[in-house]
């Protein structure tokens, strides 16, 4: 099932649930005069995305294919697209444009360094490094500085076929979310170091006003309080001392 909502101004959500592993996958178009979809998403996904992109704009019009880090629902369709789309480049941070968009990409990726700014019209979107946040050597999130959207990938992740957006809180059924992964094989679902807690502090700091979540709903409420909060559900989770 593929649905389409406009979370924030000209910002498409994307959502396709799978029943069987009850889980949305969300993918984020951003219309501007250079569009941005953020997570190329599964190839096996990718006829439906791609039939849910043309309802919005040309898919040829594309020009970046944005993710936070290499896993196959962020960019397993990277290559798609950029087939689809001639004169899109995929846009990355630079550990993952080294490491990986060398060999996985059929053209170069933009490369972003912390702290850069990619304009795309009307809107800057701020690359944010966010190493092993959620997950990933390469990991890094962006931040669209005029409506204040943070796309933050695997953050809050919400297992069920959840509402598009909320400003109910998301927390509990992250906590919960997590919790049950760590009963089976996708235990460990993200590392808590010492670096944490400050990398959420930061992205607090930006004072977003919606979060734009890979999987489940996305989040209007109280964001700087919610990423403040998260990090207390990934201290509890992960980050115990066993020693």
């Amino acid at each position: 099932m593929v649905k389409i909502s406009e979370i924030a101004p000209d910002v498409y959500r994307i959502s396709v649930f799978v029943k069987e592993i009850n889980l949305q996958f969300n993918h984020f178009l951003i219309k501007d005069d250079e569009p941005m979809l953020y997570h190329a998403g599964l190839r096996q996904m990718f006829p439906m995305v791609l039939e849910a992109v043309t309802k919005i704009i040309l898919p040829s019009q594309i020009r970046w294919v944005g993710f936070s880090h290499f896993e196959v629902d962020e960019c397993g369709a990277l290559n798609e697209w950029l087939k689809v789309a001639p004169d899109a480049k995929a846009v990355c941070s630079e550990a993952g444009a080294i490491v990986n968009m060398t060999d996985y990409a059929i053209r170069p990726a933009y490369a972003m360094p912390g702290n850069s700014v990619l304009n795309t019209g009307k809107y800057n979107y701020r690359f944010i490094r966010t190493p092993h946040l959620p997950h990933g050597w390469d990991a890094g999130v962006m931040f669209e500085e005029t409506n204040k959207t943070l796309l933050c990938s695997d953050l809050f992740h919400q297992n069920g076929n959840v509402a598009d957006i909320t400003d109910k809180d998301i927390l509990d059924s992250h906590k919960n979310s997590m919790l049950e992964y760590e009963q089976g094989p996708l235990m460990g679902y993200t590392p808590y170091t010492h670096h944490t807690a400050k990398l959420l502090y930061s992205l607090a700091n930006l004072k977003p006003k919606t979060l734009a979540t890979m999987h489940g709903s996305s989040f209007y409420g109280d964001c700087n309080k919610a990423l403040l909060d998260l990090d207390l559900v990934m201290k509890e989770i992960w980050g115990k001392d066993d020693m």
